[in-house]
């Protein structure tokens, strides 16, 4: 009778470590980072300044744009940031120290005058704080078409 009872818990136990074993050799998907709405993340290692869900919202024929995006300060000095696209004068944006700013939510977006791009297509950014030499990104260029980048899309005034 023993031996059936010391059988059974080791059955048991080969069956609990063989059902709950597959997690330690299997990747975690929640610690993989990636963009989670229209946007792209633009992170730079040797860069003060990271970039959160950066995208355009563009006038229909692509000539004017807004850039959006939440511009992520975690360091414990002012940095600034400077975008820049063929075609458009460089933009810079300063970022209290750890602090974000959020462009088209706490703060005006960028108006990107001359852009080129029409909606649907993806535009070369290059993005440089610090005494980093920057990255280059594909950022997606939107329209207002969605009612939540309505309010985002340039005016027919700019």
């Amino acid at each position: 009778m023993k031996s059936r009872l010391v059988a059974s818990a080791a059955l048991s136990a080969l069956v609990l470590i063989g059902a709950t074993g597959c997690t330690f050799i299997t990747p975690q998907s929640t610690k993989v980072e990636y963009a989670a709405s229209d946007g792209v993340n633009i992170s730079d290692a040797d860069g003060p300044i990271d970039v959160r869900n950066a995208l355009v919202i563009a006038t229909e024929d692509g000539s004017t744009g807004n850039l959006v995006a939440a511009i992520v300060n975690p360091t414990d000095q002012r940095a600034t940031l400077t975008v820049s696209l063929e075609g458009v004068e460089p933009l810079t944006i300063s970022v209290p120290a750890g602090d974000t700013m959020s462009l088209g939510a706490d703060a005006e977006p960028l108006l990107l005058e001359g852009l080129d791009a029409k909606p649907g297509a993806t535009v070369e950014m290059h993005f440089q704080s610090g005494d980093s030499a920057g990255v280059k990104a594909e950022v997606p260029v939107l329209d207002g078409t969605l009612p939540y980048y309505e309010d985002l899309a340039p005016s027919d005034e700019n």
